[in-house]
């Protein structure tokens, strides 16, 4: 008797477990989350993801947390401005967490206090630390990281072997006008008399987090003459008459078989174009090289699909080791509200980056 309990509880551990390996892991998309920018964190000690991003209160971020991708939990407000080392005043965009060292570190932007001349883009990069991924995050220092002299946004961290730490932003298109075959058509046709442009740089970290080691180092910018490869698709804002700026933001850095990956964005936020592509380099400050097939993430709504505005993306690794691809975007349907879109990020055998997106309904994720 005691022999078939124990064939009929192993018979049964093995169908469980079947059973969960059989099963698929699915999202929805969109998520019924109105935020842009996002970022997803896995931590491990909770055993939870938590996803941040721009949105959802003033002048601070909020945060969900879910142990499946599909259904979240607001969290509420994880950092407020309203402290007393606070240096930001508006325009909280694009928060990025990290677990390390025992401490939860939020890198975001925001328009700084100190701003003399009254530039109308003042932002620079801070960081904030808690003890839990929701918070509360209290600024480190009570000012920026680090003053390039330019407005700066959308950063992203990247945590290297050898255990040094590298920050990725985009300096703001704001007061940086560029010479270019493309500036040269949009004035010759009368669209706009000087094109404006973000650039992405990338620097070490101090081990404290409490500024940068050595000068930025210009990483990726927008193409400058006209038969380049990316030229098209990373100037649709200016050639289809929708603004005068051309924008490389969103960056974001990873790792695979040797390689570095570095993700971005272009074309306005706003707007329908934005799109995603990717560089790659042999070290974490490059240099590197824009792939021949970006965009590799953009609008579906020209070919008879409902999405557009897909961008600023980052990567969420999976417990079990799945890469995903988050963005934002918005559908026919819900209009210009930015909404979390999460899509497989898969790595074909000669290194190409494929995003299978954007899609809308029950999303296959494992």
């Amino acid at each position: 008797m005691m022999k078939k309990n124990l064939l009929l509880t192993g018979i049964a551990l093995a169908l469980q477990i079947l059973i969960a390996f059989g099963q698929h892991l699915e999202t929805n998309n969109p998520l019924d989350i109105p935020l842009g920018d996002p970022y997803i964190l896995y931590d491990k000690v909770s055993d939870a993801y938590y996803l941040y991003g721009t949105g959802g209160t003033e002048n601070g971020f909020v945060a969900y947390a879910s142990t499946d991708l599909k259904t979240w939990e607001k969290q509420g407000v994880v950092y407020s401005s309203a402290q007393s080392k606070n240096w930001g005043t508006k325009d909280f965009w694009a928060p990025e967490v990290y677990a390390y060292n025992g401490k939860y570190y939020l890198f975001y932007s925001a328009h700084w206090k100190e701003n003399p001349n009254h530039e109308l883009e003042n932002y620079r990069i801070g960081v904030a630390v808690a003890d839990k991924p929701t918070g509360p995050f209290e600024d480190l220092t009570g000012k920026p990281l680090f003053d390039p002299g330019y407005p700066i946004i959308d950063a992203n961290v990247y945590f290297a072997e050898d255990g040094k730490c590298y920050l990725y932003y985009s300096r703001c298109c704001y007061k940086h006008p560029v010479q270019s075959e493309i500036s040269k058509w949009a004035k010759d046709k009368g669209l706009y008399q000087e094109i404006e442009e973000s650039w992405v740089y990338g620097v070490e970290l101090k081990a404290d987090f409490s500024g940068v080691a050595g000068q930025p180092k210009l990483l990726l910018r927008p193409p400058v003459a006209m038969n380049d490869q990316q030229a098209e698709w990373e100037s649709r804002s200016v050639t289809s008459g929708e603004v005068n700026r051309r924008w490389t933001e969103g960056s974001y850095l990873f790792k695979h078989d040797g390689r570095y990956y570095m993700m971005y964005s272009a074309n306005h936020f706003a707007g329908e174009n934005y799109a995603v592509g990717y560089a790659t380099g042999k070290h974490p400050l490059g240099p590197f090289v824009k792939s021949s097939f970006n965009p590799i993430l953009e609008k579906n709504t020209n070919k008879g699909g409902v999405v557009s505005g897909t961008g600023h993306n980052s990567i969420l690794l999976t417990k079990d080791g799945k890469r995903l691809c988050v963005y934002h975007g918005r559908t026919t349907e819900t209009g210009d509200q930015r909404l979390v879109f999460i899509d497989p990020l898969e790595i074909n055998k000669d290194g190409r980056l494929q995003v299978k997106g954007p899609t809308v309904g029950p999303v296959k994720i494992r």
